[in-house]
């Protein structure tokens, strides 16, 4: 009850900041100016989506229309129930827009069945070809034809799910819709909240469904799912007595859930999941769009990063914005944005966005305002600075290799002994690495841990490290990071999981972040990390066992970022194969992890190769 206090002063003072002259309350403003009106709007194939519109009382002009198309509700439902906030932000309140909420089809008060990131089509040729994109298009010519004083200007916006319904809005291609800011938009689903590189992200999808799951039919409710309650915050007790993945139906959800079952069924990345892949149609788009993202969205960094990129690559006269600051997922729609958990950004940088980037390209595309900023505005952690590109990665980079070296060494040095050396650990899924130091923090995914120090493991035997000598000069790593692994192992399948840690000296300070006992001297702060489920190192379709004792690569992105690691810094890197419970547990033999019994789980030894012969290092990009 007291974060929602907070959070209820902190979006106040918002709004008054966002307008000059006294304070105002932004849900009092918008009930004083504002009418609100509900429609059930037909689709093509007859069935009708419920949609909220705030109409401003203010009739002497045209408006645009911003619309935000969602899966989790438009409440509250009724005329005389209003918003508390309207828009990306509270700066669009004051400005003067028609504000359109719609429940996208088969959820809430919507009809027709939900599909789980409902498959695009390519060609619509009779009535009964529908998808996000036609429903947006039909959406889109009822308000324009009933709606009085529209501009005939629309813009789309949405964050998370409701991003990648703003990517499918593009999909419209309706002339009318002239601006569009997906963020941290799904882009793929097996990829984006799913699995990484194949590793199931257990915590971030066991909890959710049962709460998003209010219906599974046609019949339009306001009725919210009941959700799970597990009993205790102590995620990695929960899940390694709950045993294996098969045991989330035989113990708890009993086969009730259709969208959980369809993860469970649905392991590799067959054409159930690139059905759910929206990349693949992002080509002929005309609308103006600006991609955003954080560095440290724990659920949809890479919907955000690819979202851009794809649009950037097959639509190159079309403008395309991007924007990545040092947020979590959605941090930049409210709040300062000036830290997360013990790392400080140097200030507020949820404002800047909002004011400078999101305002004004709305504010440009729908009523023909200036528009005075760059393609790309990237924030660059570790110097806490803006920086603006035309391109992403930006064009002065230089790609290096990191090479694990013997003797937990790292260098841009490749290694020069022809000793076919390396080191080599023993991983047991009976006593899985922890992916926070609070073990009674993990029934839930614990977002700071993108940025957490990880000398928690120092002494745990199954974690290597490898860092640098100090840095004499600042690095600063621009773009993806790939991961080029030389391993072997005793068991049939494995997950290697990299993390980049940026070492920060001695004399360190604290800050007014830093949490009570922890000390910013020596912080190895997580910069970068990913896994990888071995048995889709070669394809994500087609899974293959590893030869046990035989020496293999297993390549692999861990995504982009824009770090500086600053002279008198180290560079470390970890290795490790379990990451409990942020990833589910790999039995390191080779079955079906979603349906392997307990007598599957072995342990196993691992090498990671550090030899001439057999080299393990990072390819990154190098700022000139």
């Amino acid at each position: 009850m007291q974060k929602l206090v907070l959070f209820i002063c902190l979006i106040t003072t918002l709004s008054a900041c966002a307008q000059p002259g006294p304070p105002v309350n932004d849900a009092a403003y918008i009930k004083a100016n504002y009418t609100k009106y509900e429609y059930q709007i037909p689709m093509r194939d007859g069935k009708k989506l419920f949609t909220s519109v705030y109409v401003p009382k203010d009739q002497s002009k045209k408006y645009p229309f911003m619309m935000d198309r969602t899966c989790y509700s438009v409440a509250p439902y009724g005329t005389d129930m209003y918003k508390s906030s309207l828009g990306p932000s509270p700066k669009f309140i004051y400005d003067g827009y028609i504000f359109v909420y719609q429940d996208v089809r088969g959820r809430w008060m919507s009809e027709g069945i939900y599909e789980e990131m409902t498959p695009e089509l390519e060609e619509h040729k009779t009535n009964k070809d529908i998808d996000e994109g036609t429903d947006t298009y039909d959406t889109i010519d009822w308000l324009l034809k009933n709606i009085p004083n529209n501009n005939g200007k629309v813009g789309v916006w949405g964050i998370s799910y409701p991003g990648f319904y703003t990517t499918t809005a593009l999909l419209s291609r309706h002339p009318a819709l002239v601006a569009a800011s997906p963020q941290a938009p799904i882009a793929d689903l097996w990829r984006d909240d799913g699995w990484h590189n194949g590793s199931f992200f257990l915590v971030a999808n066991f909890g959710f469904y049962p709460g998003f799951t209010n219906r599974q039919d046609d019949k339009p409710t306001q009725r919210p799912g009941k959700g799970f309650e597990p009993g205790t915050k102590d995620g990695y007790d929960f899940f390694m007595k709950m045993g294996p993945m098969k045991n989330t139906n035989d113990k708890y959800y009993k086969d009730t859930i259709r969208l959980w079952n369809e993860m469970i069924d649905h392991p590799d990345y067959d054409q159930h999941w690139k059905d759910r892949n929206v990349l693949t149609h992002l080509h002929d788009i005309k609308t103006a769009v600006l991609v955003t993202g954080g560095w440290y969205d724990a659920e949809d960094l890479y919907g955000a990063i690819n979202t851009y990129k794809t649009l950037a690559k097959n639509n190159p006269a079309t403008p395309v914005y991007f924007a990545m600051g040092p947020w979590v997922h959605g941090g930049w729609s409210r709040g300062p944005g000036d830290h997360l958990g013990d790392v400080d950004f140097g200030g507020p940088q949820g404002p800047h966005y909002r004011d400078d980037i999101e305002f004004k390209f709305f504010s440009h595309y729908l009523k023909g305002t200036e528009l005075n900023i760059a393609p790309i505005n990237t924030f660059e952690t570790g110097t806490n600075q803006w920086k603006t590109y035309n391109t992403w990665p930006p064009k002065n980079v230089e790609e290096k290799q990191l090479y694990f070296l013997p003797g937990g060494k790292l260098s841009f040095n490749a290694p020069a002994s022809d000793k076919d050396s390396y080191d080599q650990y023993e991983s047991d899924p009976a006593n899985p690495v922890p992916f926070v130091a609070d073990r009674n923090e993990t029934m839930d995914m614990q977002r700071e841990y993108m940025t957490a120090d990880q000398r928690f493991l120092a002494d745990r035997k199954d974690v290597l490290s490898y860092q640098t000598d100090v840095l004499d000069k600042d690095v600063t790593i621009a773009g993806n990071i790939w991961a080029n692994l030389k391993v072997a192992t005793t068991g049939t399948d494995a997950d290697f999981v990299v993390k980049v840690l940026d070492v920060y000296p001695d004399t360190a300070a604290n800050n007014k972040f830093t949490g009570a006992g922890v000390k910013m001297a020596g912080y190895q702060q997580m910069v970068r990390s990913e896994p990888i489920r071995g048995k889709y190192r070669n394809s994500f379709e087609h899974p293959e066992p590893f030869v046990p004792g035989k020496v293999t690569p297993v390549n692999f992105e861990l995504q982009d970022i824009l770090h500086t690691f600053k002279k008198g810094h180290k560079i470390m890197v970890h290795v490790q194969s379990t990451w409990f419970p942020l990833i589910d547990r790999n039995p390191q033999t080779f079955v079906n992890i979603m349906k392997a019994d307990e007598s599957d789980f072995k342990k196993a030894t691992h090498k990671i190769y550090t030899s001439k012969e057999h080299p393990s290092f990072l390819k990154v990009r190098i700022m000139e």
